[in-house]
């Protein structure tokens, strides 16, 4: 039999209880979005951080949000509501309160500030890691993106378009086996680096340009390559179709990336713009880009890995008879 502190009464008052207080709500109203720490809710919603630790500490007591740490700090969300049907009818309510509420409009411009000054966006991600940006890969992702195979494919007249080249390894690993590789890169860091990896290869041409502006003459490309950069684009299927632009009648696309993951620290800490995609979506982007023969399929993961599963989708341009 439960006591009156088990009972269901007591514990949707308890839950009441959390939100008992204007600012404990537009903090719950916050991290229903967010992920954030004391300070950057302090500064959201200019409150002291003392203050707004002890609302944390309510709102956590009271199931309505949750807590990670992340090193030595401490990350707090509104916590899940999908199998609590009485919080969830409750937090509706609640939240409808604030639509109008000048205070909540002021804080979500604040929390907008806050993260634009906490995000290190792809830039300067880039800018930061260039010269450790192939160990990391093979720390994320393992041996399964160095696609050793890849150069007994190429044919040794083929003419590589690599979007999105970075430092250049997939490029080194190529271009004793093709003709031409055109090497693609919006962040200078990435392209010194490459430069410096490939300086004794004479068939490679590096450009600074976005992939939605590439410099390359559309149709002169066999092989186009987006190895991990859809998920920094805006519009990736606006890039698949650039880069199927680029390709000769015959030529294929192919692209190499995350599939869809819940890893949303990676916006934060690497400027991802997309956490990983559906193949099927992949597919329907290179479909509508004219490519032909599509496939997308999950690469073999490396146990040794640590970050998202990958995948591999190709397509091609037909041939003209």
């Amino acid at each position: 039999m439960k006591t009156t502190s088990e009972s269901p009464a007591s514990d949707l008052l308890d839950r009441l209880g959390g939100l008992h207080d204007p600012s404990r709500l537009r903090l719950l109203s916050l991290l229903d979005s967010h992920e954030l720490s004391v300070g950057e809710l302090a500064a959201a919603i200019q409150s002291p951080q003392s203050t707004v630790s002890r609302h944390l500490k309510r709102l956590l007591a009271s199931g309505w949000i949750s807590r990670r740490s992340v090193g030595p700090q401490a990350l707090y969300r509104r916590a899940g509501l999908e199998n609590a049907p009485r919080m969830r009818d409750l937090w509706n309510i609640a939240s409808a309160t604030l639509q109008d509420d000048p205070a909540h409009n002021e804080d979500l411009r604040r929390v907008a500030e806050v993260l634009s000054q906490r995000r290190m966006d792809s830039h300067a991600f880039f800018d930061t890691v260039a010269d450790d940006w192939a160990s990391m890969r093979k720390r994320l992702f393992g041996h399964t993106i160095e696609l050793g195979w890849l150069p007994a494919l190429l044919e040794p007249d083929a003419v590589v378009a690599d979007l999105g080249c970075g430092t250049g390894s997939l490029a080194a690993m190529i271009a004793p086996w093709v003709a031409r590789i055109e090497a693609v890169d919006r962040e200078s860091a990435m392209l010194d680096a490459a430069r410096t990896r490939l300086m004794n290869a004479d068939n490679v041409v590096f450009h600074q340009a976005d992939v939605l502006q590439l410099p390359i003459t559309p149709g002169t490309v066999d092989i186009a390559i987006l190895s991990l950069i859809l998920h920094h684009t805006p519009s990736p299927e606006e890039v698949t179709a650039a880069a199927t632009k680029m390709l000769r009648p015959g030529g294929r696309l192919l692209i190499v990336d995350m599939i869809q993951h819940d890893r949303a620290e990676y916006r934060d800490t690497m400027g991802h713009l997309h956490l990983g995609f559906d193949t099927d979506d992949v597919r329907i982007w290179m479909h509508q880009a004219g490519l032909t023969d599509t496939r997308a399929l999950p690469l073999r993961p490396d146990p040794d890995a640590i970050g998202p599963g990958l995948f591999a989708a190709t397509g091609r341009i037909l041939a003209i008879d």
